[in-house]
């Protein structure tokens, strides 16, 4: 005799591998670096969702990205120097040279191409002197990129006199102001950079290498691993970064400004470490660090919002800072 179809049976199968597929996920998710990141970025945004009037409009949301963009594409460097357990304070030093140079070598009559090319020949210059001396002559990162933050900043000053070069070619402000297909140059800009650092750390041998250095540097160097040389190129990777950023920040103000990225070596560091990187290496992603800079943007576009003064929010940028140092500390001794 044919026994009853249970329905509930059919069907359970289904709803338990759905179940047991959405919590395989959360755990994979909870595993990932950029996991916590994303959390906090959430909660800042209702945060500011519920304070400030037309946060989520898409004038606002538009005017983060861009404010983010610079800072995106600073940190991705910086993000590879503390992933190597180093890292980078003269990317604002940097990015002002090569914005003044670039600006000079084009009011000079240079053709456009060239002008640019000699800005990120710079940028990278700065790079590999920073990775030749840290990896080399085996001095510490911060004393470095200290040294040669103060060097790039008095050679941007030199060559300008102190004053701002203008009149810079209007083509020129497509980097900093144009759009493509409605969206806007640096955003672009911004996502391209970090596609190529995806790619370079999460699956290629640079980007094993980079972890390794900062997980446990003698070990790699035991295991065959030329230290030195990706040493080298993390510190190359964040000044031609820096570069970058100098070239759309120059075209955005089209005026190269001696005086530019003062400070910005600490938002840098800043996103990287709200993005989950661990600061002593080893541990994190660049998705963490797109999320970190993003929650820095809007926390800063809030804040401006709520009228709150520059003062306070440099308290409060500072006690989030540590917050997320302590999170990501406590996080890397649990795993």
């Amino acid at each position: 005799m044919q026994q009853p179809v249970n329905n509930n049976s059919l069907s359970a199968t289904p709803r338990g591998a759905t179940s047991q597929g959405a919590a395989a996920l959360w755990t994979l998710l909870k595993k990932s670096p950029a996991f916590l990141p994303l959390i906090g970025l959430l909660l800042v945004s209702v945060a500011m969702a519920a304070t400030t009037d037309h946060f989520f409009s898409s004038d606002n949301l538009i005017n983060i990205a861009r404010q983010v963009s610079i800072n995106a594409i600073i940190a991705v460097g910086m993000s590879c120097a503390i992933l190597s357990g180093g890292i980078d304070l003269s990317v604002g030093s940097v990015m002002a040279l090569t914005g003044t140079l670039t600006a000079g070598l084009m009011v000079a009559g240079l053709p456009p191409g060239l002008a640019i090319m000699a800005g990120l020949a710079v940028g990278i210059a700065f790079g590999v002197g920073n990775g030749f001396f840290i990896a080399y002559a085996k001095m510490p990162p911060i004393i470095v990129t200290l040294a040669t933050m103060g060097i790039a900043r008095g050679l941007a000053l030199l060559y300008t006199g102190g004053y701002p070069i203008n009149d810079l070619p209007d083509w020129f402000e497509f980097f900093g102001r144009g759009n493509v297909l409605g969206v806007q140059t640096p955003i672009l800009v911004m996502l391209l950079v970090f596609v190529v650092a995806y790619v370079l750390l999460d699956h290629t041998a640079l980007g094993r290498y980079i972890y390794a250095i900062g997980g446990n540097e003698e070990a790699t160097r035991l295991s065959g691993v030329r230290v030195s040389r990706y040493k080298l190129l993390v510190y190359a990777l964040s000044g031609c970064t820096a570069a970058i950023a100098g070239l759309v920040l120059t075209s955005r103000l089209m005026s190269g400004q001696p005086n530019a990225g003062v400070g910005f070596e600490l938002d840098a560091i800043a996103a990287v470490v709200m993005g989950g990187t661990a600061i002593t290496g080893g541990r994190g992603s660049i998705i963490g660090t797109l999320i970190g800079a993003i929650m820095l943007g809007v926390l800063n576009n809030g804040l401006n919002m709520m009228g709150v003064s520059p003062y306070l929010q440099n308290i409060i940028k500072g006690v989030i800072i540590l917050l997320a140092i302590y999170i990501s500390r406590n996080s890397s001794k649990r795993s």
